[in-house]
């Protein structure tokens, strides 16, 4: 399991979070939501690394990892989808995925070759192996990217904004794609403005205002949540 408990920070005199507290099981997606400045994208990148906590605790089954850099996090298990593109643009696809395969000792050439194979079968782009990174669809370049990351063979993956700039048929991939990866038993986290998309697919979710959790639960549940309606999705909104 990852979890933490208690995860704080202030940037100067605001406190931007405070008593975060939030678990995710292997094989299980879970969104971080929330207005803009409720500080979900503060606690997104304490868990991935990117922050330091100024207090709390990070795990990873028992071990605490709050001081561990992002690499070592990764070596861990833990994969991280940035938002920002971030494909080797001169490469091509089938180049992009090697480049984290053959950072993995563990594996000898033949062995790499296989697993490449079988990720760009798996993420349906073997039809794109050749192609220049820079080529790229907004979607296609979400397959890779994600590609790339089971290339390290993640127990969890944090998705920071993976439907931002993509199409509304590639929407529909990436749900698809998500769902791939809770079968495979890897838990998902994913932040994102998207909410509608993101509820779509989630176990359940932390609904986050002024730095603290408002509510936590089934999308179902959020939704019938007189407060979260209140300060967040509004009367109408509907899955």
């Amino acid at each position: 399991m990852l979890s933490a408990q208690g995860l704080q920070k202030r940037f100067r005199s605001r406190a931007v979070v405070r008593d975060f507290d939030f678990e995710l099981q292997q094989g299980e997606v879970v969104g971080l939501l929330g207005p803009n400045g409720a500080g979900k994208t503060t606690c997104f990148y304490m868990i991935v690394g990117l922050v330091q906590a100024d207090a709390g605790a990070i795990r990873l089954d028992e071990r605490d990892i709050t001081g561990l850099p992002m690499h070592a996090r990764a070596r861990l298990g833990i994969g991280y989808l940035p938002q920002e593109p971030s494909v080797f643009r001169r490469l091509n696809v089938a180049e992009n995925i090697l480049a984290v395969l053959e950072l993995r000792d563990n594996m000898n050439r033949a062995q790499r070759e296989l697993m490449l194979e079988a990720l760009l079968d798996e993420l349906k782009i073997a039809h794109l192996a050749g192609q220049q990174g820079q080529s790229l669809s907004g979607g296609e370049r979400r397959r890779v990217e994600i590609a790339r990351a089971l290339a390290a063979q993640p127990r969890y993956m944090l998705l920071d904004e993976p439907f931002a700039g993509v199409d509304p048929i590639s929407v529909g991939e990436i749900q698809r794609i998500v769902r791939h990866l809770k079968e495979r038993g890897i838990g998902v986290l994913i932040t994102d403005h998207n909410v509608r998309e993101t509820l779509g697919i989630c176990d359940h979710a932390y609904i986050l205002n002024e730095g603290s959790v408002l509510a936590r639960g089934s999308p179902q549940h959020l939704l019938a949540d007189e407060q979260v309606r209140q300060v967040y999705l509004g009367n109408e909104f509907k899955l």
